[in-house]
């Protein structure tokens, strides 16, 4: 991210970005150029300088220590891709909303997705997701019956 004084953001071989937490200043500059609002504050909001260094989702791809070793682990949790394993998100989704793997390959599921569901605003939201077009239609079909 070109806003960092101290460089601290590397795009790794996967194409995940991730920040060496070694040479974060806590600055926040971060924070405030990236439209995703990835970089967080670990503690939340507080004075400058007490806020600590800045944190963000590494998506379970670890970071720039040895893979694998304590001091990645301590730092950036599991390595999960190094693992050969999805990222814990994705993996735990139970409604598989949370993709992660090869670009071709999420972009596939996803048209199947919208193919098999069809277009428009009928499939999103509150009665798509429960049912509630279901009942609606059970509503009409009893007022029709009564008229």
């Amino acid at each position: 991210m070109a806003v960092c004084p101290t460089d601290c953001f590397y795009k790794t071989e996967d194409g995940v970005v991730l920040h060496d937490k070694d040479k974060c200043i806590g600055c926040g500059y971060c924070f405030y150029a990236c439209p995703f609002g990835a970089p967080q504050f670990p503690n939340g909001p507080a004075a400058f300088g007490a806020r600590g260094k800045m944190d963000k989702c590494t998506f379970c791809a670890g970071g720039p220590e040895e893979t694998n070793s304590a001091a990645e682990y301590e730092k950036y949790g599991s390595n999960r891709l190094a693992q050969g394993k999805l990222p814990l998100c994705a993996e735990m989704c139970s409604t598989k909303a949370l993709l992660a793997g090869d670009a071709n390959v999420v972009a596939d599921i996803f048209r199947e997705r919208v193919l098999r569901r069809g277009t428009g605003a009928e499939v999103w939201g509150w009665d798509a997701a429960y049912g509630g077009g279901e009942r609606k239609r059970e509503r009409e079909h009893k007022r029709e019956g009564q008229s």
